[in-house]
């Protein structure tokens, strides 16, 4: 985790512990439609397993509005908060805060966040982190001036992040800002000092690349990253390729099965296992009915021996764009 004497300020990786985590909860019927319903069924599962009948982590639901909230009253496990926050989309974790520790105190970052690169403007969204870190005890968060989303990132806790270039040198973000611009900022607002960048994203990511559907650490200088489900995979070119420049980082990259081709109306949509959340008592994997599901749900289980990895359907919360990640940022203890 975190050196409490190196008076850095970092975000602890995901396996560090939690005392919460915020869960966005679907709450608008013109953005969802007829997936709505589904995919409130969806995120509820999810949150009640991340709650694991209180033996996991405070569970806390955000809702855009009361009735959003009062549904998701009928569907959450007794023991979950829901917190009325107005916001454009579930995605919190490109919109809520960042929280930091050096192991001794905590604290937010908020930063600037233009709709994955001018895509999605919807009311809410911009000051959502602002308004999670006051209601969340952090008081007014560190104003980070410049485009980031949480889910571009992931780290190991040394000071060690990943992300992709597609994303972060993309012009959509900060075109003023060279690469080494970029590192700078990340080392002097996260504490974040060596940078292993990967390539391209998954197709069909709006997000243009992030990370967190690609490649996830699961313990220090160990990286998960797909296996090609086949000839007709079409993000094979792009695992490997991550898969690569993690080995010439000297990481331990360690293979994870990726659902392969997954269609939505005859399209191919940005299906990823990697998109798990890692709790305190359980992880959970989003599923898509792909012949890999159980494969996946086996192989990260055997990178958390000591929590209980289960899986959930995600399709609908997929037709939005993400899925459990993207839909949660934790609140790691001290």
């Amino acid at each position: 985790m975190v050196n409490a004497e190196s008076g850095i300020e970092r975000q602890p990786p995901e396996w560090a512990p939690h005392d919460s985590v915020w869960i966005g909860f679907p709450s608008h019927a013109n953005l969802w439609e007829d997936d709505l319903a589904p995919a409130q069924a969806e995120v509820a599962a999810f949150a009640n397993a991340v709650h694991a009948d209180g033996a996991g982590e405070r569970v806390q639901l955000v809702a855009a509005d009361d009735e959003a909230a009062e549904t998701a009253r009928t569907l959450a496990a007794p023991g979950i908060d829901m917190i009325v926050a107005p916001f454009g989309d579930i995605w919190l974790r490109d919109t809520g805060p960042i929280i930091v520790s050096d192991g001794r105190t905590r604290a937010a970052r908020a930063f600037v966040f233009n709709g994955w690169g001018e895509k999605y403007r919807l009311e809410g969204d911009d000051d959502l982190a602002l308004r999670l870190s006051e209601t969340g005890g952090f008081g007014e968060a560190r104003r980070c001036k410049y485009v980031l989303e949480g889910g571009a990132i992931d780290v190991d806790g040394t000071g060690l992040v990943v992300t992709t270039e597609q994303c972060l040198l993309n012009p959509n973000r900060n075109p003023d800002l060279s690469k080494a611009e970029i590192e700078a900022r990340l080392r002097g607002d996260l504490g974040l000092d060596r940078i292993l960048w990967l390539g391209d994203g998954l197709l069909g990511d709006h997000t243009d690349g992030h990370v967190d559907n690609l490649a996830r650490f699961v313990g220090k200088n160990r990286i998960a990253i797909p296996e090609p489900a086949g000839n007709d995979d079409p993000n094979a070119a792009i695992y490997r390729d991550a898969q690569a420049r993690a080995r010439g980082f000297a990481l331990e990259v360690v293979p994870v099965p990726s659902p392969g081709r997954v269609l939505r109306d005859g399209e191919i949509i940005p299906a990823s296992y990697m998109n798990f959340y890692i709790g305190n008592a359980a992880v959970v994997v989003p599923l898509y009915g792909a012949p890999n599901d159980h494969a996946a749900v086996a192989a990260i289980q055997a990178l958390f021996p000591t929590r209980r990895v289960v899986g959930f359907r995600a399709n609908h919360i997929l037709t939005g764009g993400g899925s459990f990640h993207c839909i949660s940022q934790q609140v790691p203890s001290l």
